[in-house]
C-alpha cells in the first residue's frame, strides 16, 4: 500500500473539481476593522479589506471585549486546565453559562468549545437519551447538526427545506406517545433566509414532539437584546433547546446550548465530546460574556448592522449584481460555476485588496457556488461603493451574466450606483 499516494490521489481529486481550498494568511486591524494585512505566497504584506468575516458586529475588536480577556489572562492564566470534570470549571466559564441562559430565558445553558460541537454533542446525546427517538431535520441543516442527527444512532426522516406541511405530515404518521426531537436553524447561513419558528412551534405542540432551533447566525444580531430570530419573533419561550455559538455575532469562540436544566444537566453528564473535551480558557470565557452584556443593551448596533446589509444588497443590486434575495444580513452574489467562482475571488483580493473567499461543494450544492458577503456596521458607505465598483470590474472581466439593474443604476455607469437614495430605500 502506498499511503502517500492514496492522500496525494484524494487532494489532487479535490483540485480536479476546483473544490481545493487555499487558505488566506490574514492578520486582522483591531483598531481599523474590516481592515486587515493579507500575507501572500510570496511573504509580501498587503493591505486588504475583509468583506466576509462572520464577526458580523466586529465585536472580537471591541474595547471592552479585549479588555476584558487581558485583565482575566493576567489575572488566572491563558489556559483552562483541564477539562470540566477535572480543573475547567472557572468562575468564568460558571458566569458565561449564567449570562447566556438569561439571554435565552432559559434555566440552564452549558459551553462547548465551538458550536461544531455543541451541535455534535447535543442532538446526538438529546436523542439517544430518549427512548426510541424520532429525529425530523430540516433538509438544509448545518454539517454540525447532521453529524449530531447520525451520532445519535436513532431513526431519522428529512423534511423539505422550511416546508411546514411536509412536516406536519411526517409527525402526523407517528403515534403521539413517540419521542420526536424536530432540529432545525432559524437562519441558514448560504442563502439567508429564515425558518418559520412559530409555525414549527405549533406543530411540535400539536404532535408532542420536542424544538431544537441553531441560532448560531442570529444571536448577537436579532431581537431586543440580541438573543436571536425567535427572541424577535416572541417564541423563544416555545422551544426547548436554543443552541449558538460565541464565535460570530458575539466575536470570539465557543457553542453552547441552553434549556430546561434537567436536559441541560443530562447532556454534561453523558456527552463525551463535552466530558473529555478540555474546557475554554477563562480568557475566552470573560471576552465572550462581556460581549454579550454589551450587546443585551445596544440594539443601536443591531440596527446600525441589518442597515448597511441592507444599504449593500441594495446597491449591488443597483449595479446588475446577481444578489440572492432573502431577508437576513447575509449577501449572497450568484456565480454558479466553482472555477469562475475562485477566479473571482482571487481577482478581487488580488486586483481591488478585497477578500471573499468562494463558495463551493460540499457547503452548497454544485451549480449554486457564490460569493457571500458579510457587511458588518463598521463596513462605511464608501467601502460598499468600492465593493460594488470591484464586483462589476470582475464580473465583466470573466464574463459572468449580469441581471436586469434596478432602478437606482446609471445605465452608463453601472458601478458608480446613487448610494444615498439607495440607503433610503433600504431604510
Amino acid at each position: 500500500m502506498d499511503y502517500r499516494a492514496n492522500f496525494q490521489a484524494a487532494v489532487a481529486q479535490l483540485k480536479n473539481e476546483r473544490r481545493y481550498r487555499v487558505f488566506a494568511d490574514l492578520e486582522r486591524d483591531a483598531a481599523r476593522f474590516p481592515l486587515a494585512q493579507w500575507r501572500d505566497e510570496t511573504g509580501a504584506i498587503r493591505p486588504v479589506t475583509l468583506w466576509c468575516s462572520n464577526d458580523y458586529l466586529g465585536m472580537g475588536r471591541h474595547p471592552e471585549v479585549i479588555e476584558a480577556m487581558r485583565e482575566t489572562a493576567a489575572r488566572v492564566g491563558a489556559g483552562a486546565g483541564g477539562t470540566r470534570n477535572i480543573s475547567g470549571t472557572s468562575r468564568a466559564i460558571c458566569e458565561l453559562e449564567a449570562e447566556l441562559a438569561d439571554l435565552h430565558g432559559k434555566e440552564a445553558a452549558l459551553v462547548f468549545t465551538s458550536g461544531w460541537i455543541s451541535n455534535l454533542a447535543g442532538i446526538s446525546t438529546i436523542a439517544q437519551l430518549l427512548p426510541d427517538c424520532l429525529i425530523l431535520s430540516d433538509a438544509l441543516n448545518h454539517n454540525s447538526m447532521i453529524e449530531g442527527v447520525r451520532r445519535a444512532d436513532r431513526e431519522r426522516v428529512i423534511w423539505r427545506h422550511n416546508d411546514v406541511a411536509h412536516l406536519e405530515e411526517l409527525l402526523a404518521a407517528q403515534p403521539r406517545e413517540r419521542a420526536k426531537l424536530i432540529v432545525f436553524e432559524s437562519l441558514y447561513s448560504m442563502d439567508g433566509d429564515i425558518a418559520p419558528i412559530a409555525a414549527i412551534c405549533d406543530l411540535a405542540e400539536k404532535y408532542n414532539a420536542m424544538t431544537y432551533i441553531d441560532e448560531v447566525h442570529a444571536v448577537g444580531m436579532y431581537g431586543p437584546r440580541g438573543a436571536g430570530v425567535a427572541e424577535r419573533d416572541g417564541v423563544m419561550d416555545r422551544i426547548d433547546v436554543i443552541e449558538g455559538t460565541l464565535a460570530k455575532g458575539f466575536g470570539c469562540m465557543g457553542g453552547y446550548i441552553a434549556g430546561d436544566a434537567a436536559l441541560i444537566d443530562a447532556v454534561r453528564s453523558y456527552a463525551p465530546s463535552f466530558i473529555f473535551s478540555t474546557a475554554l480558557p477563562p480568557p475566552v470565557c470573560a471576552a465572550a460574556k462581556t460581549s454579550i452584556r454589551v450587546l443585551k443593551a445596544r440594539p443601536d448596533l443591531r440596527e446600525a448592522h441589518q442597515r448597511q446589509a441592507k444599504t449593500a444588497k441594495h446597491a449591488l443590486a443597483a449595479a446588475g449584481l446577481p444578489v440572492m434575495e432573502n431577508p437576513s444580513h447575509i449577501v449572497p452574489v450568484f456565480v454558479g460555476d466553482a472555477e469562475k467562482c475562485k477566479q473571482a475571488s482571487d481577482m478581487l483580493l488580488d486586483r481591488h485588496g478585497i477578500y471573499i473567499q468562494p463558495i463551493n461543494y460540499p457547503t452548497v450544492p454544485r451549480g449554486t457556488e457564490r460569493l457571500r458577503i458579510t457587511p458588518t456596521p463598521l463596513h462605511s458607505d464608501e467601502l460598499i461603493v468600492g465593493l460594488v465598483e470591484a464586483l462589476v470590474d470582475v464580473w465583466t472581466t470573466l464574463g459572468l451574466p449580469f441581471v436586469a439593474p434596478t432602478p437606482e443604476a446609471k445605465a452608463d455607469e453601472p458601478a458608480r450606483c446613487a448610494l444615498p437614495e439607495i440607503k433610503r430605500a433600504a431604510e
